[in-house]
Formats: C-alpha cells, sequence, structure tokens
C-alpha cells in the first residue's frame, strides 16, 4: 500500500487500454492460476470460491483489467485500475472511495513464484478482484475508501491493520470448518498452509477493536489471524464509524507485537 523501492517495473498499457504480456509471463501467469486452483477447494471458503468462479480468468495468459472490470461492474459496479506497484495511502483510500481498485501490472519472475513482498498482477486480480463481485465485501471497501480519504496519517496507518487483517489476510469459518477469503492467502500457497493448520498460529474470532490494536509484520508469515462467521460482519462494519472505532482502539492501547523486530542493516 504505502510506496517504496521495488526491483519490478510497472507495464505501461498502450493507447487501447492493452497490457502486452510476454510469452514468459503469461506462462508464469499458467503455472501460478493452475496450482493455486487445485489447492484452494476445501480451504478457501464458499463465497471465495463462487467470486472467482465468476471472474472466469483465463489460465493460458494474463487477464487484460477492462475485461475483468467488466465482470466487476456488472454485479457491484467496482473496476479495476492499473498503477504503477506500490502506491501512497492517500491515492489508494481515493481510488477505492471511489470503486475503483488499483492493481499493480507487473507480473513477479520465476524467481519470486512461491513468494513476493510486494503485489503482483496476480495477486491483484486472482486475489483482491473475485470478493469485490460479491455486494457485502465491495460495501466493506466501498466504506474502508472513504474513511481513508478523510483520516489524518496516523489514522490512515490505523486502517492498514484493518485491511491487512480482513481483505489481505481474513479467515472465515461458517460452521464447516476453517477457511481463507484474504487475498494475501488466496493468492498464496505457502500462506494458505500456514494459516489453516500451523499449530502455533493464534486464530481469533474477528472483533474489529482487537484488531486495531493488533500490529503486524508485510514480510512474515502472519502469527495472528482474525476469523469471520460470514461476510455479513463485513458488511456490518461497513456501516459503523470506522474512524470512531481507531478512537477507541487507541484509547485501550496497542497489545505488543508478536513477531521479532525487523533486524536493521548494518
Amino acid at each position: 500500500m504505502a510506496k517504496k523501492s521495488t526491483k519490478y517495473t510497472a507495464k505501461i498499457p498502450d493507447e487501447n487500454g492493452f497490457i502486452h504480456y510476454t510469452d514468459e509471463e503469461n506462462e508464469i501467469w499458467n503455472t501460478l492460476i493452475t496450482r493455486q486452483k487445485a489447492n484452494l477447494p476445501g480451504k478457501a471458503c464458499d463465497d471465495s470460491l463462487e467470486c472467482l468462479d465468476l471472474m472466469n480468468f483465463p489460465e493460458d495468459r494474463v487477464p487484460q483489467c477492462e475485461d475483468v472490470s467488466k465482470v466487476m461492474r456488472e454485479h457491484t459496479g467496482w473496476e479495476v485500475a492499473p498503477v504503477p506497484a506500490l502506491i501512497n495511502f492517500q491515492r489508494f483510500f481515493g481510488l477505492l472511495a471511489n470503486k475503483r481498485f488499483p492493481a499493480a501490472t507487473f507480473l513477479r519472475t520465476k524467481e519470486d513464484l512461491d513468494y513476493l513482498q510486494e503485489p503482483d498482477i496476480f495477486h491483484e486480480l486472482y486475489g483482491h478482484t473475485p470478493p469485490l463481485t460479491d455486494h457485502r465485501f465491495a460495501a466493506f471497501t466501498h466504506a474502508y475508501g472513504r474513511a481513508g480519504v478523510m483520516a489524518n496519517k496516523a489514522d490512515q496507518a490505523m486502517l492498514a491493520r484493518l485491511y491487512w487483517f480482513t481483505v489481505e489476510f481474513g479467515l472465515v469459518d461458517k460452521g464447516d470448518g476453517l477457511r481463507s477469503y484474504g487475498a494475501g492467502i488466496i493468492s498464496s500457497i505457502g500462506e494458505t498452509e500456514h494459516a489453516l493448520h500451523n499449530k502455533d498460529v493464534i486464530r481469533k474470532p474477528f472483533d474489529p477493536i482487537e484488531l486495531l490494536r493488533t500490529p503486524y509484520r508485510i514480510d512474515i508469515y502472519q502469527p495472528v489471524y482474525f476469523v469471520l462467521e460470514s461476510f455479513d460482519q463485513l458488511f456490518d462494519l461497513a456501516q459503523e464509524d470506522l474512524l470512531g472505532l481507531i478512537k477507541h482502539a487507541r484509547k485501550l492501547g496497542m497489545h505488543e507485537p508478536m513477531f521479532e523486530p525487523v533486524a536493521k542493516s548494518a
């Protein structure tokens, strides 16, 4: 979400809005999507799988953002906005507030096939866009964007926690077993296994205040996850004063991190 250095370069759409991916990039997309499609049944929640079916992504090539937008517009009015790598908070929130999901257009290399710290087009499209066809999830993301536009920098950083533990790394249990729905899990074989089956992981019932009090790191598998009962909770949260929740969480104080601090370079 926040801007930082990257070794990747954005793919720029041509005058017709078409992004030209190489044969090698299309092969990488094929590898990513076919193995994750095989991995998700029984691990991703039914709502997520239904949304993925609705998107009907091609397997032989990287989809064009406009093709994905057509499906999203039909169901919730959202669309994809191609962007270069990571963008700053203000632009990110502004796009979400206007029902436009920012998607980094580059695709990871074979060397980064299993893990990439920054979001690429596979993570963005396969992980993030399908649930935006669900009106409950879309309403929450829209409310989140509008709150971010009105927030100061400190509150925007707190809102990042809300996004991280729901949209990126959320779990759900509707009574039929633990499942994933967050894009960071849905688009990663390693995180899927870790989130659902690692015995050392702490999985807490969804509580926005507890969530906002919980620190996270972006460069490790998560030590704690929050578990929804259904997407209805996200829709209900969209009706609340998100900035008011932040104020309340801040009064209660932040929890101690459940991970080692980032090592400083010499």
